[in-house]
Protein backbone atom coordinates (compact mmCIF):
# COMPACT_ATOMS: atom_id res chain seq x y z
CA UNK A 1 0.00 0.00 0.00
CA UNK A 2 1.31 3.63 -0.75
CA UNK A 3 -0.88 5.02 2.51
CA UNK A 4 -3.80 3.86 4.58
CA UNK A 5 -5.19 1.06 2.32
CA UNK A 6 -5.79 -2.19 3.96
CA UNK A 7 -6.75 -4.22 0.77
CA UNK A 8 -4.15 -3.45 -2.28
CA UNK A 9 -6.25 -2.36 -5.30
CA UNK A 10 -5.19 -2.18 -8.99
CA UNK A 11 -4.47 1.93 -8.80
CA UNK A 12 -2.58 1.26 -5.75
CA UNK A 13 -0.39 -1.86 -7.36
CA UNK A 14 0.23 0.59 -10.43
CA UNK A 15 1.43 3.42 -8.35
CA UNK A 16 3.71 1.39 -5.95
CA UNK A 17 6.25 1.18 -8.47
CA UNK A 18 7.23 4.31 -9.27
CA UNK A 19 5.59 6.65 -6.14
CA UNK A 20 8.98 6.79 -4.62
CA UNK A 21 10.78 7.91 -7.65
CA UNK A 22 8.67 10.61 -8.17
CA UNK A 23 9.24 14.42 -7.08
CA UNK A 24 6.79 16.88 -5.86
CA UNK A 25 5.26 17.89 -8.78
CA UNK A 26 5.80 14.98 -10.89
CA UNK A 27 3.52 12.90 -8.20
CA UNK A 28 0.75 15.61 -7.89
CA UNK A 29 0.64 15.35 -11.86
CA UNK A 30 0.30 11.55 -11.62
CA UNK A 31 -2.35 11.53 -9.17
CA UNK A 32 -4.34 14.15 -11.41
CA UNK A 33 -3.95 12.00 -14.69
CA UNK A 34 -5.32 9.14 -12.44
CA UNK A 35 -8.04 10.83 -10.87
CA UNK A 36 -9.44 12.41 -14.63
CA UNK A 37 -9.27 8.99 -16.04
CA UNK A 38 -11.44 7.78 -12.79
CA UNK A 39 -14.16 10.44 -13.66
CA UNK A 40 -16.46 11.24 -11.28
CA UNK A 41 -15.27 11.02 -7.38
CA UNK A 42 -12.00 9.84 -8.83
CA UNK A 43 -10.12 12.59 -6.28
CA UNK A 44 -11.37 10.90 -3.34
CA UNK A 45 -10.50 7.78 -4.37
CA UNK A 46 -7.13 8.88 -5.26
CA UNK A 47 -6.69 10.74 -2.41
CA UNK A 48 -7.31 7.86 0.26
CA UNK A 49 -5.13 5.71 -1.66
CA UNK A 50 -1.58 7.70 -2.71
CA UNK A 51 -1.94 10.18 0.95
CA UNK A 52 -2.28 13.45 -1.81
CA UNK A 53 -4.82 16.21 -0.53
CA UNK A 54 -7.60 16.46 -2.62
CA UNK A 55 -7.06 20.32 -3.00
CA UNK A 56 -3.13 19.18 -4.33
CA UNK A 57 -4.57 16.57 -6.73
CA UNK A 58 -7.45 19.25 -8.01
CA UNK A 59 -4.70 21.79 -8.61
CA UNK A 60 -3.00 19.16 -10.61
CA UNK A 61 -5.48 18.48 -12.63
CA UNK A 62 -5.46 22.54 -13.11
CA UNK A 63 -1.96 22.39 -14.48
CA UNK A 64 -2.69 19.33 -17.03
CA UNK A 65 -5.49 21.11 -18.65
CA UNK A 66 -3.51 24.45 -18.64
CA UNK A 67 -0.62 22.76 -19.75
CA UNK A 68 1.54 24.51 -17.08
CA UNK A 69 5.15 23.75 -16.54
CA UNK A 70 7.83 25.37 -14.47
CA UNK A 71 10.58 26.97 -15.86
CA UNK A 72 13.80 24.73 -16.59
CA UNK A 73 15.40 23.22 -13.46
CA UNK A 74 12.55 24.60 -11.42
CA UNK A 75 10.11 21.78 -9.57
CA UNK A 76 7.23 24.84 -8.42
CA UNK A 77 6.12 27.65 -10.52
CA UNK A 78 7.75 31.00 -9.41
CA UNK A 79 6.88 32.25 -6.49
CA UNK A 80 4.89 28.96 -5.41
CA UNK A 81 5.33 27.37 -1.88
CA UNK A 82 4.80 28.55 1.57
CA UNK A 83 4.88 32.46 1.44
CA UNK A 84 7.32 33.57 4.75
CA UNK A 85 5.92 35.07 8.14
CA UNK A 86 6.53 38.37 6.69
CA UNK A 87 4.39 38.31 4.04
CA UNK A 88 1.35 36.88 5.74
CA UNK A 89 1.93 39.84 8.40
CA UNK A 90 3.90 42.76 6.84
CA UNK A 91 3.81 44.80 10.33
CA UNK A 92 5.47 41.86 12.28
CA UNK A 93 9.23 43.18 11.53
CA UNK A 94 8.26 46.93 12.93
CA UNK A 95 6.54 45.51 15.99
CA UNK A 96 9.70 43.13 16.73
CA UNK A 97 12.09 46.19 16.55
CA UNK A 98 9.30 47.81 18.67
CA UNK A 99 9.62 45.44 21.02
CA UNK A 100 13.75 45.10 21.29
CA UNK A 101 14.82 47.99 20.82
CA UNK A 102 13.93 49.93 23.57
CA UNK A 103 15.39 46.66 25.74
CA UNK A 104 18.27 46.71 23.58
CA UNK A 105 21.73 47.51 25.62
CA UNK A 106 22.60 49.91 23.44
CA UNK A 107 26.43 48.33 22.91
CA UNK A 108 28.09 51.86 21.58
CA UNK A 109 30.73 49.26 20.13
CA UNK A 110 28.92 47.72 16.82
CA UNK A 111 25.73 47.31 14.65
CA UNK A 112 25.41 44.29 17.43
CA UNK A 113 22.42 44.80 19.30
CA UNK A 114 22.59 42.58 22.61
CA UNK A 115 19.09 41.83 23.51
CA UNK A 116 18.59 40.65 27.43
CA UNK A 117 15.21 38.29 26.56
CA UNK A 118 14.42 35.05 25.73
CA UNK A 119 12.70 33.80 22.84
CA UNK A 120 9.42 32.29 24.45
CA UNK A 121 9.32 35.71 25.78
CA UNK A 122 9.39 37.45 22.65
CA UNK A 123 6.92 35.55 21.43
CA UNK A 124 4.57 35.19 23.71
CA UNK A 125 4.44 39.15 23.83
CA UNK A 126 4.01 39.49 19.74
CA UNK A 127 1.49 36.61 19.96
CA UNK A 128 -0.38 38.98 22.45
CA UNK A 129 0.10 42.00 20.37
CA UNK A 130 -2.09 39.73 17.39
CA UNK A 131 1.13 38.92 15.63
CA UNK A 132 1.41 35.16 16.45
CA UNK A 133 4.92 33.13 15.95
CA UNK A 134 6.59 30.90 17.28
CA UNK A 135 10.65 30.66 19.52
CA UNK A 136 12.20 29.70 16.62
CA UNK A 137 10.87 31.73 14.09
CA UNK A 138 11.93 34.69 16.69
CA UNK A 139 15.28 33.81 17.03
CA UNK A 140 15.26 33.01 13.00
CA UNK A 141 14.09 36.67 12.73
CA UNK A 142 16.33 38.12 15.17
CA UNK A 143 19.49 36.38 13.32
CA UNK A 144 18.53 37.88 10.60
CA UNK A 145 18.15 41.39 11.42
CA UNK A 146 21.68 41.76 13.15
CA UNK A 147 20.58 40.91 16.78
CA UNK A 148 22.40 38.62 19.25
CA UNK A 149 19.98 36.92 21.58
CA UNK A 150 21.15 36.40 25.49
CA UNK A 151 19.20 34.44 27.64
CA UNK A 152 17.65 35.96 31.01
CA UNK A 153 20.87 35.69 33.00
CA UNK A 154 22.57 38.66 34.22
CA UNK A 155 25.88 39.07 33.11
CA UNK A 156 29.17 40.06 35.22
CA UNK A 157 30.38 43.05 33.74
CA UNK A 158 31.52 44.63 37.20
CA UNK A 159 29.10 46.18 39.03
CA UNK A 160 25.75 46.99 37.73
CA UNK A 161 24.48 50.24 38.28
CA UNK A 162 20.97 50.18 38.32
CA UNK A 163 20.89 53.50 35.69
CA UNK A 164 23.52 51.77 33.42
CA UNK A 165 21.33 50.79 30.44
CA UNK A 166 19.94 54.34 30.86
CA UNK A 167 23.41 55.82 30.55
CA UNK A 168 24.51 53.68 27.04
CA UNK A 169 21.19 55.82 25.86
CA UNK A 170 21.86 58.94 27.46
CA UNK A 171 25.65 58.47 25.89
CA UNK A 172 24.55 57.51 22.26
CA UNK A 173 21.96 60.16 22.18
CA UNK A 174 24.52 62.98 23.01
CA UNK A 175 26.94 61.44 20.55
CA UNK A 176 24.71 61.36 17.40
CA UNK A 177 23.52 65.06 18.11
CA UNK A 178 27.47 66.18 18.49
CA UNK A 179 28.39 64.55 15.36
CA UNK A 180 25.34 66.09 13.56
CA UNK A 181 26.20 69.20 14.68
CA UNK A 182 29.82 68.59 12.86
CA UNK A 183 31.05 68.94 16.54
CA UNK A 184 33.53 66.92 17.54
CA UNK A 185 33.39 63.37 19.42
CA UNK A 186 36.42 61.66 21.01
CA UNK A 187 36.45 58.46 22.93
CA UNK A 188 39.45 58.91 25.59
CA UNK A 189 41.36 56.54 27.82
CA UNK A 190 44.91 54.60 29.10
CA UNK A 191 46.23 51.82 27.60
CA UNK A 192 47.49 49.40 30.27
CA UNK A 193 50.82 50.70 30.70
CA UNK A 194 54.04 48.54 29.20
CA UNK A 195 57.28 47.67 30.34
CA UNK A 196 60.23 48.80 28.30
CA UNK A 197 62.91 46.19 27.74
CA UNK A 198 63.35 42.93 26.75
CA UNK A 199 60.26 41.62 28.18
CA UNK A 200 57.63 38.86 26.72
CA UNK A 201 54.70 40.98 24.93
CA UNK A 202 52.03 38.62 24.31
CA UNK A 203 50.84 37.16 20.94
CA UNK A 204 53.00 35.31 17.83
CA UNK A 205 54.63 36.56 14.81
CA UNK A 206 56.25 35.16 11.82
CA UNK A 207 60.06 34.53 12.14
CA UNK A 208 62.20 31.98 10.50
CA UNK A 209 61.89 28.24 12.10
CA UNK A 210 63.00 27.46 15.40
CA UNK A 211 64.34 31.19 15.70
CA UNK A 212 61.75 32.65 18.27
CA UNK A 213 62.93 36.58 19.52
CA UNK A 214 64.76 35.97 23.18
CA UNK A 215 63.66 37.62 26.10
CA UNK A 216 63.43 37.55 30.18
CA UNK A 217 62.13 34.06 31.60
CA UNK A 218 60.16 36.63 34.10
CA UNK A 219 58.30 39.52 33.93
CA UNK A 220 59.14 40.90 37.65
CA UNK A 221 61.10 43.96 36.83
CA UNK A 222 62.83 46.22 39.61
CA UNK A 223 60.92 49.74 40.32
CA UNK A 224 63.60 51.36 38.50
CA UNK A 225 62.24 49.69 35.51
CA UNK A 226 61.02 52.37 32.98
CA UNK A 227 57.45 51.96 31.61
CA UNK A 228 55.02 53.26 29.15
CA UNK A 229 51.70 55.05 29.33
CA UNK A 230 49.79 55.70 26.04
CA UNK A 231 47.16 57.46 26.55
CA UNK A 232 44.23 57.14 23.14
CA UNK A 233 42.19 59.52 21.97
CA UNK A 234 39.85 58.12 19.06
CA UNK A 235 38.00 60.61 16.99
CA UNK A 236 34.78 58.82 16.11
CA UNK A 237 33.78 60.62 12.82
CA UNK A 238 36.70 60.58 11.27
CA UNK A 239 38.31 56.58 12.44
CA UNK A 240 41.84 58.57 13.27
CA UNK A 241 43.49 57.55 16.46
CA UNK A 242 45.91 59.58 18.10
CA UNK A 243 48.23 58.40 21.29
CA UNK A 244 50.36 59.98 23.46
CA UNK A 245 52.75 57.83 24.85
CA UNK A 246 54.05 59.53 28.54
CA UNK A 247 57.06 58.31 30.55
CA UNK A 248 55.92 59.13 33.64
CA UNK A 249 52.90 59.20 35.55
CA UNK A 250 48.86 58.56 34.37
CA UNK A 251 47.69 61.83 36.25
CA UNK A 252 44.79 63.89 35.50
CA UNK A 253 46.86 66.41 34.16
CA UNK A 254 48.79 63.48 31.73
CA UNK A 255 45.19 62.50 30.13
CA UNK A 256 44.37 66.36 29.46
CA UNK A 257 47.67 67.08 27.96
CA UNK A 258 47.17 64.47 25.59
CA UNK A 259 43.84 65.89 24.65
CA UNK A 260 45.66 69.18 24.42
CA UNK A 261 47.73 67.73 21.60
CA UNK A 262 45.47 66.19 19.93
CA UNK A 263 43.66 69.14 19.50
CA UNK A 264 46.35 71.47 18.77
CA UNK A 265 48.32 68.53 16.36
CA UNK A 266 45.06 67.80 14.47
CA UNK A 267 41.60 68.95 16.20
CA UNK A 268 41.96 72.62 15.31
CA UNK A 269 42.94 72.20 12.02
CA UNK A 270 40.06 69.37 11.11
CA UNK A 271 37.10 71.33 13.28
CA UNK A 272 38.14 74.81 12.65
CA UNK A 273 34.72 76.19 13.29
CA UNK A 274 33.93 73.71 16.26
CA UNK A 275 32.94 75.59 19.18
CA UNK A 276 32.50 72.74 21.70
CA UNK A 277 33.76 69.56 22.29
CA UNK A 278 32.51 66.09 23.49
CA UNK A 279 34.27 63.58 25.53
CA UNK A 280 33.12 59.93 26.25
CA UNK A 281 35.95 58.46 29.15
CA UNK A 282 35.65 55.72 31.57
CA UNK A 283 34.48 56.34 35.19
CA UNK A 284 37.88 55.46 36.54
CA UNK A 285 41.73 56.35 35.99
CA UNK A 286 43.30 59.42 35.45
CA UNK A 287 39.93 60.64 33.66
CA UNK A 288 37.37 59.51 36.31
CA UNK A 289 34.11 60.79 36.93
CA UNK A 290 35.12 61.67 40.52
CA UNK A 291 39.18 62.98 40.07
CA UNK A 292 38.99 66.75 40.78
CA UNK A 293 42.68 66.67 38.91
CA UNK A 294 40.92 65.95 36.00
CA UNK A 295 38.21 68.95 35.83
CA UNK A 296 40.28 71.33 37.05
CA UNK A 297 42.76 70.57 33.72
CA UNK A 298 40.09 70.33 31.61
CA UNK A 299 39.02 73.83 32.79
CA UNK A 300 42.52 75.04 31.63
CA UNK A 301 41.52 73.23 28.50
CA UNK A 302 38.48 74.90 27.88
CA UNK A 303 40.25 78.30 28.82
CA UNK A 304 43.24 77.76 26.15
CA UNK A 305 40.47 76.81 23.19
CA UNK A 306 37.55 78.30 23.94
CA UNK A 307 35.59 75.38 23.45
CA UNK A 308 32.59 74.27 25.74
CA UNK A 309 34.17 71.05 27.14
CA UNK A 310 31.44 68.30 27.33
CA UNK A 311 32.22 64.97 29.17
CA UNK A 312 30.33 61.57 29.16
CA UNK A 313 31.48 58.67 31.40
CA UNK A 314 30.27 55.30 31.00
CA UNK A 315 28.86 53.89 34.07
CA UNK A 316 31.19 51.20 36.65
CA UNK A 317 32.80 48.12 35.51
CA UNK A 318 31.52 49.10 31.48
CA UNK A 319 35.23 50.55 29.90
CA UNK A 320 35.20 47.47 27.40
CA UNK A 321 31.80 49.66 25.39
CA UNK A 322 34.24 52.92 25.28
CA UNK A 323 34.89 52.64 21.48
CA UNK A 324 38.63 53.46 21.67
CA UNK A 325 39.20 50.17 23.31
CA UNK A 326 38.30 48.54 20.44
CA UNK A 327 38.51 50.53 17.98
CA UNK A 328 42.13 52.13 18.54
CA UNK A 329 43.18 49.81 21.28
CA UNK A 330 42.91 46.55 20.36
CA UNK A 331 44.52 47.15 16.68
CA UNK A 332 47.64 48.86 18.39
CA UNK A 333 48.32 45.05 20.48
CA UNK A 334 47.71 43.33 17.61
CA UNK A 335 49.72 45.03 15.39
CA UNK A 336 53.00 44.66 17.59
CA UNK A 337 52.38 41.55 19.39
CA UNK A 338 54.77 39.09 19.89
CA UNK A 339 57.57 41.99 19.60
CA UNK A 340 59.49 42.86 22.73
CA UNK A 341 58.92 46.60 23.38
CA UNK A 342 62.80 47.21 23.93
CA UNK A 343 62.75 51.21 24.32
CA UNK A 344 60.33 54.39 23.72
CA UNK A 345 60.81 54.79 20.25
CA UNK A 346 60.12 50.82 19.03
CA UNK A 347 56.71 51.73 20.70
CA UNK A 348 55.82 55.04 19.46
CA UNK A 349 56.68 53.37 15.67
CA UNK A 350 54.59 50.57 16.14
CA UNK A 351 51.68 52.46 17.21
CA UNK A 352 52.35 55.02 14.29
CA UNK A 353 51.99 51.93 11.82
CA UNK A 354 48.89 50.56 12.88
CA UNK A 355 46.31 50.58 10.43
CA UNK A 356 43.33 48.79 9.53
CA UNK A 357 41.24 47.72 6.08
CA UNK A 358 38.43 49.80 7.09
CA UNK A 359 41.10 53.34 6.78
CA UNK A 360 41.65 53.66 10.07
CA UNK A 361 45.12 55.83 10.63
CA UNK A 362 46.99 56.22 14.09
CA UNK A 363 49.31 59.35 14.91
CA UNK A 364 51.73 58.95 18.02
CA UNK A 365 54.30 61.04 20.03
CA UNK A 366 56.55 60.60 22.75
CA UNK A 367 55.71 62.87 25.94
CA UNK A 368 58.40 63.26 28.41
CA UNK A 369 57.13 65.41 30.67
CA UNK A 370 56.55 64.83 34.02
CA UNK A 371 53.27 64.71 35.94
CA UNK A 372 54.52 64.32 39.59
CA UNK A 373 51.25 62.48 41.45
CA UNK A 374 50.18 63.77 44.67
CA UNK A 375 48.60 67.01 43.06
CA UNK A 376 45.73 68.11 45.74
CA UNK A 377 42.93 70.17 44.18
CA UNK A 378 41.36 72.46 46.84
CA UNK A 379 37.97 73.14 47.41
CA UNK A 380 38.21 76.83 46.14
CA UNK A 381 39.88 75.74 42.90
CA UNK A 382 36.51 73.33 42.51
CA UNK A 383 34.15 76.75 43.34
CA UNK A 384 36.36 78.65 40.84
CA UNK A 385 35.48 75.99 37.91
CA UNK A 386 32.51 77.09 35.22
CA UNK A 387 30.92 73.33 35.40
CA UNK A 388 27.81 73.04 35.06
CA UNK A 389 26.43 69.63 35.50
CA UNK A 390 23.71 67.67 33.17
CA UNK A 391 19.91 66.67 34.50
CA UNK A 392 20.61 63.51 34.44
CA UNK A 393 23.61 62.06 36.50
CA UNK A 394 25.51 65.01 36.42
CA UNK A 395 28.03 63.22 38.03
CA UNK A 396 28.28 61.03 34.94
CA UNK A 397 27.80 64.15 32.61
CA UNK A 398 28.63 67.93 32.35
CA UNK A 399 30.12 70.52 30.75
CA UNK A 400 33.27 72.66 31.63
CA UNK A 401 32.64 76.37 29.92
CA UNK A 402 35.61 78.34 29.25
CA UNK A 403 36.00 81.34 32.20
CA UNK A 404 36.59 83.97 29.14
CA UNK A 405 34.82 83.26 25.57
CA UNK A 406 38.19 84.12 23.70
CA UNK A 407 40.21 81.29 23.13
CA UNK A 408 43.89 81.71 23.37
Amino acid sequence: MILGMKTPTGLEEKLAGVWSLLDERTRRLTAANEARALGHGGISEVSRVCGLSRKAIAKGIEEIEAGLAPPPGRVRQPGAGRKSITTHDPRLLTALDRLIDPESRCDPESPLRWLCKSTRTVAAQLTRQKHPISHVKVAQLLHEQGYSLQSNRKTEEGGDHPDRDAQFRYINTQVKGALAKGTPVISVDTKKKELIGDYENGGRQWLPAKKPVKVQGHDFPQPDVPRAYPYGIYDLERNTGFVNVGTDHDTGAFAVASIRGWWHHEGRRLYCEAKALLITADGGGSNGSRLRLWKLELQKLADETGLCVSVCHFPPGTSKWNKVEHRLFSFISSNWRGEPLRDYETIVKLISRTATAKGLKVTCRLDRRKYPTGRKVTEEEMRRLNLERDKFHGDWNYTIRPQSAKPI
